[in-house]
């Protein structure tokens, strides 16, 4: 069963956006087993994330990793808006 999991951390940047994704990618997690889908839009000085996860499983093992490179940066991810997927349509 999938799920779009949709962040909107205070104060979460586009420059430590980004400064995540570099560390994510150093620590092997740039592309996490399980996530189909993932984008970040909006406001550059306070910027949503919206995800789509295969399961509640991979999204919580992703979790292990990204949080303690947020809390590094000094952000809160606070807490997400998890849905379970009815459809999905591309093109």
């Amino acid at each position: 069963m999938a799920f779009v999991v949709k962040f909107k951390p205070a104060g979460f940047t586009a420059a430590k956006y980004q400064e995540t994704i570099k560390q994510l990618i150093a620590a092997g997690a740039g592309a996490p087993k399980g996530r189909t889908y993932h984008v970040c839009y909006g406001d550059p000085n306070d910027v949503d994330i919206t995800d789509i996860w295969d399961s509640m499983e991979d999204f919580q093992a992703f979790g292990i990793t990204l949080i303690p490179i947020m809390n590094s940066l000094g952000v809160d991810p606070g807490h997400p808006d998890v849905q379970q997927i009815h459809g999905i349509i591309i093109g």
